[in-house]
């Protein structure tokens, strides 16, 4: 074996350079693809008048993501900072190739910017049909910037968390805890959509227009967390690490399989009916909560933690409603509650995890992305304001944001009526 390697002029260290390179960079084009899935399902659980404007925030804030992170994120995440700091560095661009390193610098950069559009993406679901279309654009240049990467420095990037008892395998916290935390500071400043809550408690659903397209949005995602959580083992180049994908795999795909189960059966349970729309978070709900550690659960634990996350995401939508909080995609329950469940199993299964460790963690990270986010958006609403015009909501965001109906014929034949 080794003659024939030196026959082609090749080592076995590069060769398992190459595969780990090109396993990272087919992982971060999966995680890529869960920007379409993002895209679709919101545009599936929005009203038709609101679809070109969420289609046009999901494009711009994956394409303000990559811009900002490769200028200043990736700097401040894990460029020259220091083990166990608090205070990340503050350059520009990504550094230089280390000697010893098993895979390309340019595809970990790849693979971490991709994660900071999906922390992003939870947000524009949440403040969806009534925040302007560049007020959240604006605050997408400083959460991918800034916010996210300060807290992922102190987490994967070797600061303070990272020796404190905190594991987060894939993100439950420092991605998706966190889309959640920017989101409800923007959706608490932000109100809810008019005609949303009545007197006496009473609230009023709005479906989406669009449940095909929410269906194909869900999968899209659910294939793109293999990247996600697989990806996340960051090898694959020997027995050990190839055996640990596969169960990753296996793992993420059992908890995404077992939340919509779940989701299924609390419906019937509660309303009689199968809601599609609670299904699909269901199963996004399992694949959140397993991302905490999709590795160390047995097969038979990872169902049972998607089986209790796909439950528990329907009663914190419900919760949220009756709080006022309108969050019309269920992007806070799916991301928050199911994320901070899933950090808070972690150590069940995990002999490095500590309940204080990850609570420590956990609140840290809520705590920094909402307050820094709170502090944004406010300033976003006392400068250029963050909510649209009653008259625009009543219109749509399509037609005050981008003068594009998404579904042309249909409003067609609706003014022709």
């Amino acid at each position: 074996m080794m003659e024939d390697l030196a026959k082609l002029g090749v080592t076995v260290s590069e060769l398992r350079f190459a595969l780990d390179t090109f396993y990272f960079l087919i992982s971060g084009a999966l995680v890529m693809w869960m920007a379409a899935g993002f895209a679709m399902l919101e545009a599936g659980l929005v009203r038709s008048k609101n679809t070109t404007e969420i289609l046009t925030k999901n494009v711009c804030l994956y394409s303000i993501a990559c811009v900002m992170y490769l200028i200043l994120g990736y700097n401040i995440m894990y460029v020259d900072n220091a083990e166990g700091g608090w205070l990340p560095s503050i350059g520009t661009f990504i550094g230089s190739q280390a000697s010893d390193a098993d895979h390309a610098l340019e595809s970990d950069f790849f693979f971490q910017v991709v994660f900071v559009a999906t922390a992003m993406s939870i947000v524009s679901g949440a403040v969806a049909e009534r925040m302007k279309l560049w007020a959240f654009l604006a605050f997408s240049v400083v959460m991918t910037a800034f916010i996210y990467p300060v807290e992922g420095y102190w987490t994967w990037g070797g600061g303070f968390l990272s020796e404190a008892g905190f594991v987060d395998f894939a993100g439950s916290g420092i991605v998706h805890m966190a889309g959640a935390a920017a989101a409800i500071a923007g959706v608490l400043l932000l109100g809810a959509r008019k005609g949303k809550y009545g007197p006496n408690g009473q609230i009023n659903p709005i479906p989406g227009s669009n449940l095909p397209m929410a269906t194909l949005g869900m999968f899209i995602l659910w294939m793109g967390w293999f990247g996600f959580n697989g990806g996340s083992q960051l090898l694959v180049s020997d027995a050990e690490n190839a055996t640990a994908v596969a169960k990753i795999f296996l793992n993420t795909n059992s908890a995404a399989a077992f939340g919509a189960v779940s989701a299924l059966v609390v419906c019937k349970l509660v309303w009689g009916k199968a809601d599609l729309t609670m299904i699909l978070n269901g199963a996004l709900a399992g694949l959140v909560a397993i991302t905490a550690d999709p590795l160390s659960p047995s097969i038979a634990f990872a169902a049972v933690i998607g089986l209790i996350a796909g439950g528990l995401v329907i009663f914190s939508i419900v919760a949220l409603d009756r709080l006022k909080i309108d969050d019309p995609v269920g992007a806070i329950s799916v991301h928050g509650v199911a994320g901070f469940f899933g950090l808070m199993l972690v150590p069940l299964s995990n002999a490095d995890a500590t309940v204080l460790g990850q609570l420590y963690g956990a609140g840290v990270i809520f705590a920094w992305v909402f307050s820094a986010s709170f502090v944004v958006w406010y300033l976003l609403k006392l400068t250029m304001g963050i909510r649209v015009t009653e008259e625009d909501e009543y219109k749509g965001m399509d037609a005050a944001d981008c003068g594009i109906d998404a579904y042309p014929e249909f409003v067609s034949v609706k003014s022709a009526r």
